[in-house]
């Protein structure tokens, strides 16, 4: 290939062979570190714009290194009959190129000699424009021939600014093969002048870009698919929040408010996100004072997360206080409340405690659906209440929940809770922590002093879902 801008500009020296060794080994090995990761993410769930996003930068890093490996290659070797790196003159390359498609072959060399309208092709443009060496290599004139419509008049521009101006070429175009094949090629070069500093030829390097500029697509094409899905991963959690704010009393707050009254009871209650914010669950509690001087305390529990489940959430808890306002006794609740999530559009699972405390008689009414039994605390010591029988909310058709009965003594703390307070990461699910707190429980003076208790007891505690807890105390 001609020197670069004069003719009778001296070359600059070749590297030396073992620098450029110690690179492309150096190339491998990242190469062969990158492909390691990528092959971790070929076995990730394709649902998960994030991780897709990642293995699209494995593949690109991969496709960039190979590129990277061939070129220094080519740097070693040298032209095939020039001279190589170390200034020694590499071996003539054998009549049959590498493979089309093989690294060698995406990079290819030019010259047009405007002189005597010579054409020069290395053997690897030919395979790159997937040509037969026996037509010949293509002209100037020839050239925008192969490439689609769009992509001729930027090509045409390039060589006029190299042929009239002098500037060089560094531009891409796209190339349509024989076989319909697409091809991205990115080309640079500049002009030859002779001794009088006129344009003699013009001489280019093309390479194959294709495999890269896929890459890139796709790069991008994850990253705009993954933004989309954190844009509506954060709407969906903004509208879970505010929807799980209108629905749930006005008194919860964190830290936790002071409690309300209801007759007897001295009541107070507190929300626990998850260890992930993502995670909005489906999770209630509710004290409500009832049209016959009763109170209503519940909490419950729905799988899912998201706007489905506080959707769902709120159905349940606009029936639930409807039918307490009825005065329809606990037991029957739960009934009904199977009954619902059976017939809703978005069948769920889910758990629930209902309970219905009378002041005149201190008596506390209650049924389950497959939630943890209430806390009853006395004396300075905590048990949970013997569970009446209930499976799951939507588990089965047409069963009856069993209600129980506890009388309840002026100083007693009752708390309810969801298991998610209570299941962590390095433990089973359990009562025994908010059990433990039965002594601080025997020193409060409201059932605020004991929400605060637990929320300090849970505060380095790293829960694997939401939670809740309300906490009744009955004043004396």
């Amino acid at each position: 290939m001609p020197s670069h801008l004069s003719a009778d500009r001296s070359a600059p020296q070749p590297p030396e062979r073992d620098a450029v060794d110690a690179l492309i080994n150096r190339t491998r090995l990242l190469r062969g570190d990158v492909d390691a990761v990528r092959r971790d993410t070929a076995v990730i769930d394709d649902d998960d714009p994030q991780l897709r996003w990642q293995r699209a930068l494995c593949e690109l890093a991969v496709h960039q290194l190979d590129d990277l490996g061939a070129h220094l290659g080519q740097l070693r070797d040298g032209m095939p009959g020039g001279t190589s790196a170390d200034g020694s003159t590499a071996a003539p390359q054998a009549p049959v190129g590498p493979p089309t498609g093989s690294l060698l072959t995406r990079v290819g060399s030019a010259e047009w000699n405007l002189l005597t309208d010579e054409v020069s092709w290395s053997d690897e443009l030919y395979q790159i424009f997937g040509r037969d060496p026996g037509k010949g290599a293509l002209s100037l004139d020839e050239l925008p021939s192969v490439l689609l419509p769009d992509d001729q008049p930027l090509l045409t521009a390039m060589v006029t600014d190299c042929l009239v101006d002098g500037r060089p070429i560094d531009g891409e175009f796209r190339i349509l093969l024989p076989d319909g094949e697409l091809r991205t090629l990115h080309m640079t070069g500049e002009p030859v002048l002779d001794a009088e500093g006129c344009t003699a030829s013009m001489w280019a390097v093309l390479r194959d870009v294709s495999k890269l500029r896929r890459s890139q697509h796709i790069v991008g094409r994850t990253r705009d698919t993954l933004r989309r899905q954190e844009h509506r991963d954060r709407t969906e959690h903004r509208m879970a929040v505010e929807l799980q704010k209108a629905v749930l009393p006005s008194w919860r707050g964190a830290p936790p408010v002071p409690g309300r009254s209801a007759g007897r009871l001295d009541i107070a209650a507190h929300y626990f996100p998850s260890g992930s914010s993502d995670l909005i669950g489906g999770d209630w509690y509710d004290a409500l004072p009832l049209p016959d001087g009763k109170t209503l305390l519940t909490v419950g529990d729905l799988t899912g997360h998201g706007i489905p489940a506080t959707s769902a959430m709120a159905m349940l808890l606009g029936a639930l206080r409807g039918m307490a306002v009825a005065g329809v006794e606990p037991g029957a609740v739960m009934g009904h409340l199977n009954q619902l999530i059976e017939c809703s559009a978005q069948p769920a699972l889910g758990s629930a405690v209902c309970c219905r405390f009378d002041p005149a008689t201190g008596t506390l009414s209650w049924a389950q659906a497959g939630h943890p039994a209430p806390l009853l605390f006395r004396n300075g010591a905590g048990r949970p209440l013997p569970a009446p029988d209930g499976v799951l909310l939507g588990a089965a058709s047409g069963v009856a929940y069993e209600q129980d009965e506890v009388e309840l003594l002026p100083g007693d703390v009752l708390v309810l809770h969801t298991d998610g307070l209570t299941r962590r990461s390095e433990r089973s699910a359990g009562p025994e922590t908010l059990l433990g707190l039965a002594p601080r429980f025997a020193r409060a003076r409201t059932a605020h002093d004991c929400v605060r208790a637990v929320v300090e007891e849970t505060a380095t505690t790293e829960r694997l879902d939401d939670g809740c807890v309300l906490v009744a105390r009955v004043r004396a």
